[in-house]
Formats: structure tokens, sequence, C-alpha cells
């Protein structure tokens, strides 16, 4: 258990930068469906799709594999790995780079951007420089230094959310009452391009930021590693495209099979309700950068004795994605307001993604098997096995359906990755997940979803917020019952952390 509460005071802190850095972002989204057209913010929707599925090419797996080998036995330097994993990055980013500016205007063409080659080459800067900086960042997880990590990144979001406040807001204001002050710099047919600049400002400061991770160490690189490393990370960098072709797919592909004159705006209206499920998102990516060095770091020091410790992590994952899951549906109506009401059409994709972000958390809990026997060419199978259905289901119903399809393609990509990753896992990796009390806590959760959205739902807003209130107060004090927690236990694993 004790293994399981480091986790959770790793999470909690690494959930602090995730949670209020993507709360901050998120606020953004209500400031760009007000100040730009639903069809230039499916442009934004679409770049940032496509960005998401280079960066991942960009980092092929290294950020795993440099946990596994800096744990590795075969390894006693973990300096020499996280050079070498360093080197393979920055040559790769600046090919990347160098690639792009060679062949700018077929690239700027297919991004959806034509006439606006600037937006092409900012974030193309901006990508490699993330994928650069991911290693870094790897370098302070596995150094347990959450706080510091959690420090930059709410810097590099603050700096990115400052910046779009600048030139979205401050300076159209500017240019009305005092134009000398900014026309000397601001274009306000620049439009979206201020996204993408504020992005770029903020990701190269990131990187001024991490320089003394950069330094004090020798830069070596080690072929022979580098081969070993590559042949472990090439099936994660196949499970990582898939899976964030999972994730984007849909909207890339959204305008090509809704033909119909108003395709970018619905992929706006899409994009932005998507938005909304973020808190779920936020979630999971605070548990993922915490559960890496926690399941290597386990495997290295208890052996198979580490089995229990995963299948606790697994359950307390499933109990708070539930609470979540609860939480955005009962106060939706709040919620919603993140947008502008003319995106409110939309609204019906919220519990279906939800529910697909959970399945993909299992599945990425359900990830250790593979991980830990270095078999992680059964990623790559799972991912590729979704990326047929994402494909499959949007075509089939992405042109009835429209955004819809787009949502229900993605609940069924993860709902079968994470089943078939839980069938192959039982027989390759067997983990004793207590899947009686986790059916338990979700069969808890359904019951209380219905009981506050349908069975004693009004007309009257504030009586609604406190009858679901009171049942998510049913929720919390279940699982405080059933699992014999003591609420100090609660607040225990934060407060250490920070050394209160």
């Amino acid at each position: 258990m004790g293994s399981v509460k480091s986790l959770a005071k790793d999470t909690a802190i690494y959930g602090l930068s995730s949670i209020v850095g993507r709360f901050l972002n998120w606020c953004l989204v209500p400031l760009y469906t007000i100040m730009f057209p639903a069809a230039e913010y499916g442009i934004v929707t679409y770049v940032y799709s496509v960005i998401a599925i280079v960066l991942i090419v960009l980092t092929y797996g290294m950020e795993t594999g440099f946990f596994r080998f800096a744990n590795h036995e075969r390894w006693k330097d973990p300096m020499q790995v996280y050079s070498t994993t360093l080197i393979s990055l920055a040559v790769s980013s600046t090919a990347f780079v160098l690639l792009v500016l060679a062949f700018i205007k077929p690239v700027t063409h297919w991004m959806e951007c034509d006439g606006h080659e600037s937006y092409t080459w900012m974030m193309a800067v901006c990508v490699a420089v993330d994928a650069f900086t991911a290693i870094p960042f790897s370098y302070l997880r596995f150094r347990c230094r959450p706080i510091r990590f959690a420090f930059l990144k709410l810097i590099n979001i603050g700096i990115n959310i400052g910046l779009n406040v600048f030139f979205i807001l401050s300076c159209p204001w500017l240019m009305k009452h005092a134009p000398s002050t900014v026309s000397w710099f601001y274009n306000p047919d620049f439009s979206i391009g201020y996204i993408f600049l504020s992005n770029l400002i903020a990701s190269i400061t990131t990187l001024i930021m991490l320089l003394p991770e950069l330094h004090g160490f020798k830069w070596d690189f080690c072929a022979k590693l580098w081969r070993e490393m590559l042949r472990y990370s090439a099936p994660l960098l196949v499970l990582g495209v898939a899976g964030i072709m999972n994730q984007t797919l849909d909207k890339i592909l959204f305008p090509s099979l809704y033909r119909q004159p108003d395709a970018m705006a619905q992929l706006g209206i899409y994009g932005a309700n998507y938005k909304i499920a973020i808190v779920m998102v936020m979630f999971i990516q605070a548990f993922r950068f915490a559960y890496e060095p926690f399941i290597f770091a386990q495997n290295k020091k208890e052996g198979h004795g580490a089995e229990r410790s995963y299948a606790d992590a697994m359950k307390y994952f499933i109990i708070m994605a539930l609470f979540i899951f609860m939480f955005v549906m009962f106060y939706l109506d709040i919620l919603r307001y993140f947008i502008s009401p003319k995106y409110f059409s939309g609204l019906a994709v919220v519990p279906i993604v939800m529910l697909a972000e959970l399945f993909f958390g299992i599945f990425f809990n359900l990830s250790v098997w593979y991980k830990l026997t270095d078999k992680t060419i059964w990623g790559a199978w799972f991912s590729l096995l979704g990326l047929s259905m994402t494909i499959g289901f949007n075509a089939a119903l992405v042109p009835t359906w429209g955004y819809m399809g787009c949502a229900w393609a993605a609940f069924s990509c993860y709902a079968l990755m994470m089943i078939s990753s839980f069938i192959v896992g039982q027989i390759k990796y067997p983990i004793a997940y207590p899947l009686k009390r986790i059916g338990l806590y979700t069969l808890i959760a359904a019951a209380l979803y219905c009981v506050g959205e349908y069975a004693i739902a009004t007309h009257v807003h504030w009586i609604n917020w406190i009858v679901r209130f009171v049942l998510l107060s049913i929720y919390v004090l279940a699982v405080i019952k059933i699992e014999k927690i003591h609420p100090k236990q609660l607040l225990r694993p934060i407060l250490s952390k920070v050394g209160l």
C-alpha cells in the first residue's frame, strides 16, 4: 500500500500542473469561440490535431524507452541513457524543421492553411522544441522532482495564456484607442496566427528554463544503447501514433467525410465541446506522468510482488475517474458556459467522449504487462486494432451523423482496445485486479448518475445542484466505507509531498 501512496503523492503534484494548466488552457476556449468564427476555430482544431500526431512521431517512444533503460539492470549509468536520448531527439527534431522549411508550401496546403506559411513554420519549430524538451521533463520525473516539473509546466502555460490574451484581446483594443502603441508589430489580419505565435514563444521559453537539466553531465552518445532503445521504442511509436490518431483522426478526416458547406464550422463545434471533457483528460494525463516511473521502479525494487501495487493503482484510478465523470455530467449546465452558447448544439458528445477517455485510461493502466516484459509490440497491435475501428466507424457514421459519429467511433475504439488488452494481458502477465470491487463501484456510480440525471432532476437548477452534490458525497462516503479509509489519509499524501 505504501507504493500506491507514493504514486498518489506524485500524481497529486503532477496533477497540480496538469489540472491547473489544462483548466487555464480550457479557459481560452470561450475566448476563441467568442472572438473567432466557428470555421476559423475549426482550422485551429484541425492544425492541433495534426500537431498531436507529429509530436508523437518526433518523440518515437523514447520517453518510455528512457525510463526502461535508465532502470535497466544492463545499463548502470542512467546519465548515459539520458545523454543518448537527448542527442537522438535533438538531431531528429532539427531534421524535421529543415524538412518542413524545404517543403513549406505543400505542407501549408495540406494543413488547410493556404497563404499562411508562417502558421506552418511556427508550429513546426514549436512541435520540434516540445519533442526535444519531453526528455528533460522525463528526466525530472525519473529523478522524482514533480515540483520543478509542475513549476515549469505552469510557467509554460502561463506565458501561452498571457500572450493569447494580449494578442487577441488587448491588442485589438489598443489598435482602436492607442494605435501607435501596437501598430508597429500587431497585424489584425494575422488572426488565429497569434494562437500559434503564443504557443511558439511559450515553448522556446520553456526550453531556456530547462537549461539546468541540459548540462552538468557528459554528453555521450552510445550507438549500441541507442539501437536497443529504438528496438524497444519502435513498437511504442506505432502504439503512440495509432493511439493519438484514435484521438485526433476523426478531426482530421471530418472535413473530407462530412461533405457539407459548413464542415469546418461543424468541426469547430465538435472541437469546442470535446474540450468540456478535458477534466477527464487532465486526470489521465496527471496519472500517466506518475505511473510510468512508478511501474518501472516497482518492478526493479519488488519484482513479482509488485502486482498488488498495479492492481490497487487500477482500482483507485477507476474510483477517481468515475467521480470525475459524474461531477462533469451533474454540473454540465454550468460547465457548458466555458464555450460560447452558439456551440451548445454539440453538448451531446460530452458523455460519450468522457466515457471513451475513461476506457483509454484503463487501457493505459493495463499497458503495464507489455511494458515490463519488453513485449511492447502488443501495444502497437492493440492501437492498430483500435485505429482500424476508428477509421471504419468514422467512414460509416460521419457522413450521416456528423460529429456524433466521431464521438461514437472514439467510444467503440477505446472499448475494444481496453477489452482486448485485458484479455491478452491476463494470459501473458496475469494481474489479480479486484474486478468485483471495481464492478461494485461502477454499479454505484451508474445508479447515482441515473438518479441525478433522470429520477429526481427538476427544472430548478439550484435544487438539482444541491441534490447532485449529495449524490457525489454518497459516492465518496461509500468508497471511504468500503475501502476503510480514514479521512486524514485523503490529505496526507499531498501534504507530505509538499512538506506540510
